[in-house]
C-alpha cells in the first residue's frame, strides 16, 4: 500500500514539475511534447498524473525542457526542516554577567525549546578601559574574531585573537578576554550545551 502511495506521490510531483518547468519556459504542451518525440495526449496524462512514464520518456521531457534529468526530481522526498533567520542588527540584546556599557551581547538565535544545545553571540566591546569577570560554565565554547585585537585567557594561557582567528575550548575551564588591545572589538562567541546524559 505505502509503495503504491509513494508512486502516486511521485507522479503528481513530476507532472507539476513538468507543468512548472514548461510554463516558465513559456512553452506549450505541443511544443515540449515535439521537442521530447512524444505525443501531447501522453504529456497532458504525465503532467495530470494520470499515467507512469518511463525514464526514457522522463529524459527526453527534461531534455526538451533544457535541464538535466536530475533537476526533475530535486525537489521530491526533501524534508521541509526549519530553520531560524535573524537579521543584520536584530538579534536580541542580553545581559550577562559583567555586561557593562560599552560591552553589548547579541543572542543571535533563541527559543530552542526547554533544553538548549547551543547558543550563538555577537559580542561587541568599544571601550578599551572596561574590565571583565572571569567565566565559567558547562560545555564548549567556539570564537571567531571579525574586529579588532583581543588577549584571551584560557585556564592559565592567553591568546592573542586578530580577525579571522577561532579559539574553540572547554568553558569549564575559567575563561575570558584578559587585555583589549584594539577597540572596537567583535567576535562571535557558540556555547555548546553537554547533552543531558553527557552532563550525568
Amino acid at each position: 500500500m505505502s509503495e503504491s502511495g509513494n508512486t502516486g506521490s511521485l507522479e503528481r510531483y513530476l507532472g507539476n514539475t513538468i507543468r512548472e518547468l514548461r510554463q516558465k519556459h513559456g512553452l506549450t504542451i505541443a511544443d515540449v511534447a515535439t521537442l521530447a518525440g512524444i505525443s501531447r495526449g501522453m504529456l497532458s496524462k504525465i503532467e495530470n498524473a494520470q499515467t507512469a512514464t518511463s525514464l526514457d520518456t522522463l529524459s527526453r521531457l527534461a531534455n526538451g525542457l533544457g535541464v538535466s534529468i536530475a533537476t526533475l526530481f530535486r525537489g521530491y522526498d526533501v524534508r521541509e526542516g526549519s530553520a531560524q533567520l535573524v537579521k543584520n542588527d536584530e538579534g536580541m540584546e542580553v545581559v550577562r554577567r559583567g555586561t557593562k556599557k560599552g560591552h553589548t551581547y547579541h543572542l543571535l538565535a533563541y527559543d530552542q525549546g526547554p533544553t538548549k544545545h547551543f547558543e550563538p553571540f555577537l559580542i561587541t566591546i568599544d571601550h578599551e578601559s572596561e574590565t571583565f569577570p572571569i567565566f565559567e560554565h558547562p560545555g564548549t565554547e567556539f570564537i571567531y574574531m571579525l574586529e579588532g585585537e583581543i588577549e584571551y585567557r584560557h585556564g592559565q594561557n592567553t591568546y592573542l585573537l586578530q580577525p579571522g582567528d577561532s579559539l574553540t575550548f572547554r568553558a569549564d575551564i575559567p575563561h575570558g578576554p584578559e587585555k583589549l588591545n584594539r577597540c572596537p572589538i567583535r567576535f562571535l562567541s557558540i556555547l555548546m550545551y553537554p547533552r543531558a546524559s553527557e552532563s550525568e
